[in-house]
């Protein structure tokens, strides 16, 4: 069914002025604008004024959509990160501004990202056609998701090697004594709360099998003395980085029409597998005291400025964790606080070695592994599309060659994944984990809030958003967008810069040129924002009145920046909501 809304805009013909106009656009046919609805396969979409792509690629189904927003919205993050920070923030009291800043913030810019994507769709950078002086911070976050694909690939690859490691009778973590192991290799059993001492976690021990296997087995960490000493790339682990890479490849290299398939696998499984994990979780001796301690309320927690920004997650994935430490803190004698701990060392050593204790312990490992595998592709297919779509749209030579394009950009993100599978190569990823996309994901997205909701007009966003779904948002909604989302993401940008330490890995600090090279490669995003606004006031024709018009009036209406007819220079569009 095609339905199309014709707005007629009727121009003088005689009026002259003395405007510069463009040369790209043709005031004379200019006269009518077309939005085109279409409604296929059950999915509304629109064609906004001045979009050419009418035969753009669209999901098959709704739930394809859903699907594939689901899957990069959870990832192992929501794992690894988030019920630790949960646990260290204040427990049950952390859910307190966890909830009021979804509120504010999480839900109203998660609902912006989307209506303005499925509105206008384009791209990240190409959408900015909206306001173009802000095509800078498509830039930004096209680059943030190539950096974060660099390392996240990494962690699939270390998820995929000890899912290969676990189809075995014995799982290899399990015991001392392997050609990995130290000479001081103990024994788990022998590990309690005497043993270990005051002040000592056993979070942080690292003489046990699991902890062995994940550091010297796998990392060859013992081989490095440094961020500077990084060795080769480890064959085994560049094998299956290979795997991962062309499963990524294979999953987007026809856009929507693949990924929108594979994701009814990668976006169902980790659920499926954490509620098997959270029903023999909560069966283990000591798993209750595990979410006692997760839901604890400590208020005293809260003035504490590292509560800082996680992404959505199921309450299960949390209960699921804390009742596997709870377990590893009954059968070693010590406090919950003595075995949580988050990253690497939950998903590849507490979590690994609790599992190997089990009876039927292979299937308990292949099951958990194979859900880090799903968490971790369906998140990197979201991110590297992101990358494909926002450069495909902007250079046409790109998206008449989407395929080749595809296998460029994931055998680049491969090689230089490479440099984080050497022996010292958890140093370049805990470098870029907390610089690629820490405060420079935030900066981008306030001023992407900024750019829409204010210089776009959140009035007009919203009819937009009317347009296509048939009702006008609340105002509930405007006013996060134009108030208070923008000043809720400004506070926690100046936060965490002013708040940011230096690296340190376990007991290793990086040295100063490190922490240089990570606000460097921090800048390299956010530096497209003020760059590509300095470079797009030049490249215009006019005065200084007339390029800043161009900049901040959507391209389909420049030529009413011809007549002298610019919204943003009247007071009614920034008091409007």
């Amino acid at each position: 069914m095609l339905v199309l809304h014709m707005n007629i805009q009727i121009l003088s013909e005689h009026k002259l002025s003395s405007v510069a106009p463009l040369n790209q656009f043709d005031v004379e046919k200019r006269d009518v604008e077309l939005t085109l609805v279409k409604d296929q396969n059950g999915v509304q979409y629109t064609s906004p004024p001045g979009s050419s792509d009418v035969d753009r690629e669209t999901w098959g189904k709704k739930i394809d959509f859903l699907l594939s927003v689901i899957g990069f919205a959870v990832d192992l993050a929501n794992v690894w990160r988030f019920p630790y920070l949960c646990y260290k923030n204040g427990g049950g009291a952390f859910l307190i501004p966890y909830i009021l800043f979804l509120v504010i913030a999480g839900m109203p810019l998660f609902y912006m990202e989307l209506a303005l994507g499925q509105y206008n769709r384009e791209g990240a950078a190409t959408i900015w056609k909206i306001c173009p002086v802000f095509k800078g911070v498509g830039y930004t976050v096209i680059l943030i998701a190539l950096y974060v694909g660099f390392y996240y690939n990494v962690i699939i690859a270390w998820s995929l090697h000890y899912l290969f490691s676990s189809m075995t009778s014995e799982l290899p973590w399990l015991k001392c004594g392997n050609s990995w192991n130290s000479p001081n290799c103990t024994d788990p059993k022998a590990i309690n709360g005497s043993v270990l001492g005051n002040g000592t976690s056993y979070s942080k021990y690292k003489i046990t099998p699991a902890a062995e296997y994940y550091e010297r087995g796998v990392l060859h960490l013992h081989e490095s003395r440094g961020i500077h000493d990084l060795g080769l790339p480890r064959w085994e682990l560049s094998l299956c980085l290979v795997v991962v890479v062309f499963i990524l490849y294979f999953s987007l290299w026809k856009g929507v029409k693949s990924s929108g398939k594979v994701v009814y696998i990668t976006a169902t499984m980790p659920y499926v597998v954490l509620f098997v994990l959270l029903i023999r979780g909560i069966t283990l001796p000591g798993s209750m005291d595990g979410i006692r301690a997760y839901l604890h309320i400590d208020f005293n927690r809260l003035n504490n400025l590292e509560v800082r920004n996680v992404t959505l997650a199921t309450q299960f994935v949390r209960f699921a964790i804390f009742s596997v430490l709870g377990y590893m803190a009954y059968k070693h004698k010590v406090k919950i606080e003595d075995v949580a701990t988050e990253g690497a060392g939950l998903v590849f050593i507490i979590y690994p070695e609790a599992i190997s204790t089990l009876p039927g312990s292979t299937f308990w490992a292949i099951v958990f592994f194979i859900m880090l595998l799903t968490l971790g592709i369906d998140s990197s297919m979201g991110g590297m599309e992101a990358v494909l779509t926002g450069l495909t749209d902007d250079f046409k030579i790109l998206k008449r060659n989407r395929k080749v394009f595809t296998f460029a950009t994931a055998f680049g993100t491969f090689l230089v994944a490479l440099f984080c599978i050497t022996n010292g190569g958890i140093y370049v990823l805990t470098l870029l984990d907390k610089y690629a996309a820490g405060t420079s994901i935030l900066f981008g997205v306030l001023i992407e809030a900024i750019g829409v909701s204010w210089f776009y007009g959140v009035d007009r966003f919203s009819e937009d958003i009317e347009r296509m779904m048939g009702f006008k948002p609340g105002l509930y909604w405007r006013l996060c967008w134009k108030f208070v989302s923008p000043a809720f993401l400004l506070f926690v940008v100046i936060a965490s810069t002013l708040t940011a330490s230096g690296l340190k890995y376990d007991e290793y600090i990086f040295p100063n040129w490190s922490n240089l090279l990570g606000w460097g490669v921090a800048m390299s995003s956010m530096l497209f924002v003020p760059c590509y606004a300095v470079y797009k006031f030049f490249s215009l024709p006019g005065t200084f009145k007339e390029r800043i018009a161009y900049c901040i009036t959507p391209e389909h209406e420049h030529h009413l920046v011809a007549e002298g007819n610019v919204r943003q220079f009247h007071l009614k569009h920034w008091l409007a909501i």
